[in-house]
């Protein structure tokens, strides 16, 4: 079985958490890092020695030895990054937001399609064993029909506080850095809102230090979806239908969430056996890229360009009603 060669762009906290996940993949190695400063490369490549530290992008893309690339930079270098990669024609993993909007997404997957490369959207929940039995109890019936999804997220950030957090060149806020993950997790299970309401408490750089966001269906169903830097919030998710509920603990995106299923009772908890590994949960995801790669496929059929682009337009919907605007919006 061909062994996937990997290369990573970016050396920061989430690069290294992939890096160490990486390890617990099959068939795969770590060969190359790519940063913008020598210092940060080279300590990277102290932790986990990979055969070529590259001081630039530039140079991580024009590597012939490497197969794939895993984008972990700030989310307003996701579409220069990516661009750059699949012009010369290597696979990609792009971190979540997957651009600043769906203006530059399609450019991204446009490119991906003219080159005939692999381009994925790294939402990594997709692919961990709790997100999965979550959607497969839903469609066993188990909680009857869906009537409302609950979720939140949020955390105080402990100084110093990282600039992404609240630079709006960064795309800063907590919709896109978040929120996202409150967004995707209402659209697995009702899908595209019928219509949208949002609101947010600004920060003093304008972007959303606190978003609410209201999903309404057709069917009467509705999503609450609430994200905040201002306080630390429980980070779950409730699941509730006409038979039942589920409950995915604290963090409700992350392979450590338990999922606890209420039958007709408040009282009548189960918790749901779930198949947990080592590891942070960045595998999943890349065990998947591999296995795309490995049969040639230049599409997700897990995290699928449809998929991507829609999330991009809720998100952007979202920012629209709420008022939070980014410079890298002037491309509408």
């Amino acid at each position: 079985m061909k062994t996937i060669r990997w290369g990573i762009l970016g050396a920061g906290r989430i690069a290294r958490k992939f890096a160490s996940d990486l390890r617990l993949a099959e068939n795969c190695e770590l060969i190359a890092i790519g940063s913008r400063t020598r210092q940060s490369a080279e300590e990277f490549n102290k932790e986990f020695s990979v055969q070529y530290c590259h001081y630039s992008y530039e140079e991580l893309a024009q590597n012939p030895e490497v197969d794939v690339i895993y984008i972990a930079t700030p989310h307003n270098l996701h579409y220069e990054n990516t661009l750059l990669c699949l012009q010369h024609n290597k696979a990609v993993l792009c971190e979540k937001p997957f651009a600043m909007n769906r203006k530059q997404a399609i450019e991204m997957i446009n490119l991906a399609k003219e080159k005939k490369v692999f381009l994925m959207e790294a939402l990594w929940t997709k692919f961990h064993p709790h997100y999965i039995k979550t959607l497969e109890m839903i469609q066993q019936g188990l909680l009857g029909e869906i009537r409302s999804v609950l979720v939140n997220f949020g955390f105080k950030p402990i100084p110093p506080v990282p600039a992404r957090l609240f630079d709006p060149e960064l795309g800063g806020g907590t919709v896109m850095d978040i929120g996202i993950y409150n967004v995707f997790m209402a659209m697995s299970i009702l899908g595209k809102p019928d219509h949208i309401e949002a609101t947010m408490t600004p920060a003093l750089t304008g972007v959303d230090e606190q978003c609410a966001i209201l999903f309404r269906y057709k069917n009467g169903a509705l999503a609450q979806l609430f994200s905040t830097f201002s306080s630390n919030l429980a980070t779950e998710a409730d699941i509730s239908g006409t038979e039942g509920r589920i409950r995915l603990t604290s963090r409700f995106y992350e392979p450590s969430s338990t999922v606890e299923f209420y039958k007709e009772r408040p009282d009548s908890k189960q918790v749901i056996p779930v198949h947990k590994e080592e590891g942070f949960g960045y595998q999943y995801e890349a065990r998947h890229v591999n296995n795309c790669l490995r049969h040639s496929l230049t599409e997700s059929n897990v995290v699928s360009f449809a998929d991507t682009l829609l999330l991009m337009e809720i998100l952007d919907e979202i920012r629209k009603i709420a008022g939070i605007h980014y410079p890298a919006d002037e491309i509408w």
